[in-house]
């Protein structure tokens, strides 16, 4: 996938990563335009959208912090956002159903890993559905548990990378 292009989130995107996060996500667990906007003014050196041939078909984003865990408040509020958080989270790995099963996350994933070690992290949260956890598990996450989040109304396990 040569033409896939990894590239840090600009304020004008946060239409088309709304409308690919409802895709994505249930409507209770799916965050909207205002919502993207507001992360995107917060916390840009952590949102990078892809593109391939100039359409764009999935993203990654998330604040830092130095909670050891992602709680939901995180997910509504930048002021969770503590710029000089020694973690990053995971907020939504999302990559448009045409677009999977082509290693478009595990690239997102990837870049955004890299980039939580070049800014000295300590280690990455996330929480995601039982299903996803060995997914997770395959960049070196690790679980500890059902998480107290309730996002959505669904149920969340946590899970952290160590850098």
């Amino acid at each position: 996938m040569s033409d896939l292009l990894i590239r840090g989130v600009r304020h004008d995107d946060a239409a088309q990563i709304a409308a690919i996060e409802a895709v994505c996500f249930p409507a209770a667990e799916a965050a909207g335009q205002a919502s993207f906007a507001a992360r995107i003014a917060a916390f840009p050196d952590s949102f990078f959208v892809a593109e391939l041939d100039g359409k764009m078909i999935g993203f990654i984003n998330g604040c830092a912090t130095n909670s050891p865990v992602l709680y939901d408040a995180m997910f509504h509020d930048t002021a969770h956002h503590l710029p000089e958080g020694e973690n990053l989270t995971v907020f939504g790995l999302d990559v448009l159903p045409d677009y999977r099963r082509q290693g478009i996350a595990a690239r997102l994933m990837h870049h955004f890993i890299e980039t939580a070690r070049s800014s000295s992290k300590k280690c990455i949260l996330l929480t995601c559905k039982a299903a996803l956890l060995p997914y997770y598990a395959s960049f070196g996450y690790e679980s500890s548990g059902l998480s107290a989040s309730t996002h959505g109304g669904a149920e969340w396990f946590d899970m952290t990378l160590a850098l």
